[in-house]
């Protein structure tokens, strides 16, 4: 029994008829969200957001669909590395992920297998190209699949920060529930103190227990990356930053 996840910036309704094409086409197959609350056509969230969830999965295909180039000639891929199956466009959400685990091959999804569904829209290829995809992977049938080159791949590069002194370019990836702001910041070599932002110190600290309630932090989270914080608060209502994409530069003290 093949697990297939689905990661999308859909919202509601589209993923569940993307589950009918699937159980339609692969009956055996379970299927788990991990999440379709991307922010919309933000491609470099969700390859994020795919890197740090893929490997907890075991034998999986994993589906992640944040096009904004929907309808055009960017390709469809399946992409098979070591361990997993990675089906979406070939626009870098998937990269990241699929070159840590090792790329074995990679196909380029052929437009015919929409017959298997009945539909072929401009919008809504989650549904016509890249759900019976995922279905045919966790069958093992390769009909609709063309090898090609993985040099060829759109290649995307998550930690594309930069350190200049005591300033630090990096981006904001992701503003959870709880307000807290996720850069992709991967963890500074020695010691600080803390980093200063909009006029605000974020005092380095290893958990939220470290700080007073309503003060400002900044850690290492389960993302393996700094993110700034605000003990029972919110560290995005505090800084005006409510999605990700954004640069920001901050002082390391």
């Amino acid at each position: 029994m093949k697990v297939i996840t689905l990661l999308t910036d859909f919202g509601d309704f589209y993923p569940g008829v993307m589950k009918g094409v699937i159980l339609s086409l692969s009956p055996e197959a379970r299927i788990v969200d991990i999440t379709h609350d991307i922010e919309p056509q933000n491609v470099f969230q969700g390859a994020f957001l795919l890197y740090n969830s893929y490997r907890y999965f075991r034998d999986a295909v994993h589906v992640a669909v944040v096009d904004p180039g929907v309808g055009t000639e960017r390709r469809a891929v399946v992409i098979e590395s070591k361990n997993y199956f990675f089906v979406g466009p070939d626009n870098g959400i998937l990269y990241p992920s699929a070159v840590e685990d090792g790329i074995k091959a990679v196909y380029s999804i052929k437009e015919e297998i929409s017959k298997l569904v009945g539909e072929l829209s401009t919008t809504f290829h989650g549904r016509d190209i890249f759900a019976p995809a995922a279905a045919m992977v966790a069958n093992g049938d390769y009909t609709y699949f063309e090898e090609f080159d993985s040099g060829e791949l759109k290649e995307l590069e998550l930690f594309d920060y930069s350190i200049g002194g005591n300033k630090v370019r990096c981006r904001v990836v992701y503003v959870d529930r709880f307000g807290n702001i996720i850069t992709n910041l991967r963890e500074l070599k020695g010691k600080r103190k803390g980093f200063y932002f909009r006029n605000i110190e974020f005092p380095f600290v290893k958990t939220y227990l470290d700080v007073d309630v309503g003060e400002p932090l900044s850690l290492i989270g389960s993302f393996g990356t700094l993110e700034l914080s605000v003990r029972e608060g919110s560290a995005a209502d505090m800084l005006g930053i409510k999605r990700g994409g954004e640069w920001i530069e901050l002082e390391v003290l």
